[in-house]
């Protein structure tokens, strides 16, 4: 016990030296606490501090709780529904472009027909938990786009939900159609049922958890998160939005600013541990082993992301620097990759879709809070034609930049 308190107690304060170091020259923290995972994992040569990444796999895991139950904190069902027909079509788009564009370069490497729709899963769904760090630590919660992004996160799950369910015959996790349809049907019904009690049934949340002792507040709404991230987990909708689901329900509540002040130092400790795992599991040999199709990829996802990120803006009425922060943003990938590839390998699909989703995940994990950082100078390559808002922008939500600890910036 004694020695994995010190090497975790090390983590800790190499990510804060190197994100010191990093916030001096404009860097965001992210690639920075994967950058201290990868130089201290397993995968590459010098000391190692964890020999297991899975020894911290709970502790990852309720940075990724955190980091989305904060953000729920912020915004309301109406929030994200306002958008209504709009948001279908544009989280629609987005899919469509890009599960299509990767399924198109699934068989275009032609390894088969399974490991083609791997790919398209892999190369398709963004990163919930850096699509949230990247908005909180470049303050633009109270941005326009924001709700936008956020819209997209959320249906981008429940299509995740229906994918795998797809492709569970393929992968060995289903015995047929009834099994797949039922598994998604339950996604929905949590979500819907989560849904309603954020609309209508706060008070009651409120009566749950409330308490007017910080620490038993404390010890409540985390028991609270938890354990809907793990249901939804259980029920076949990832665990960021069973968390995401908890912060919305308590977003209504009275409590919810005291609830967001003693949420945000756990958020920030938890998240530099998600990020720091992620970087554990990372091989960098992987890069190398297949640069090219990795490098089509990554070409592919960025091409995609930025036609998307203008037809988004063009249907909802924002202007080109929104399109580049809603491309940016939402241009990572991370969780789900990892683990649609894990169950691709149990199936035993082509053995070099593990070096190749992996070295993909890397280049954009680290390359798309890069990009967000510098939006504003990536803004003027898009012709001016390319965003003529047919509308007046939506209202933005209210100002949470500074709230959770970044400032406002409407870049």
């Amino acid at each position: 016990m004694g020695h994995d308190l010190v090497v975790l107690g090390a983590a800790f304060l190499l990510c804060a030296a190197l994100a010191r170091g990093g916030r001096r020259i404009g860097l965001p923290t992210i690639p920075l606490f994967m950058a201290a995972g990868i130089a201290l994992g397993p995968n590459t040569p010098g000391p190692v501090l964890f020999e297991h990444p899975d020894d911290l796999a709970l502790l990852a895991a309720f940075g990724l709780v955190f980091l989305m139950f904060t953000l729920g904190l912020e915004f309301s069902v109406d929030d994200l529904t306002s958008g209504g027909s709009r948001l279908l079509v544009t989280a629609g788009t987005y899919l469509a472009l890009n599960v299509g564009g990767g399924l198109a370069l699934g068989f275009a490497l032609g390894w088969g027909t399974p490991e083609a729709f791997v790919v398209a899963g892999a190369t398709g769904i963004s990163s919930s938990a850096i699509v949230t760090k990247v908005l909180v630590e470049l303050g633009r919660l109270g941005n326009p786009e924001t709700r936008l992004i956020l819209g997209i996160i959320v249906i981008e799950d429940l299509f995740l939900a229906l994918y795998l369910a797809a492709l569970a015959p393929v992968l060995g996790k289903a015995d047929g159609t009834g099994e797949a349809l039922l598994q998604f049907g339950r996604s929905l019904a949590f979500l819907i049922v989560l849904a309603l009690v954020a609309r209508f049934g706060s008070s009651l949340a409120e009566k749950l958890i409330g308490s007017r002792d910080d620490e038993l507040l404390t010890i409540s709404f985390f028991g609270f998160a938890v354990l809907l991230a793990g249901l939804a987990e259980v029920l076949g909708v990832s665990d960021a939005i069973g968390a995401f689901m908890a912060g919305l329900v308590l977003a209504g509540t009275r409590l919810a600013r005291r609830v967001e002040r003693l949420a945000i130092p756990l958020r920030d400790a938890f998240a530099a541990v998600f990020f720091f795992a992620f970087g554990l599991e990372v091989r960098p040999g992987d890069l190398f082993e297949l640069v090219g199709p990795v490098l089509a990829a990554v070409a592919v996802t960025v091409v995609l992301a930025l036609v998307a990120g203008v037809i988004a803006a063009r249907i909802n009425g924002l202007d080109r620097q929104a399109a580049t922060n809603v491309a940016t943003t939402v241009m990572a990938r991370g969780e789900f990759a990892l683990i649609l590839v894990s169950l691709a390998t149990a199936a035993g699909l082509d053995e070099r879709l593990v070096p190749f989703v992996g070295g993909y995940v890397l280049v954009l994990a680290v390359l798309s809070p890069l990009l967000a950082a510098q939006s504003r100078h990536l803004t003027g390559l898009l012709p001016r034609r390319a965003v003529r808002a047919p509308g007046r922008p939506p209202a933005p939500a209210p100002s949470a930049g500074a709230r959770l600890g970044g400032s406002e910036d409407v870049g």
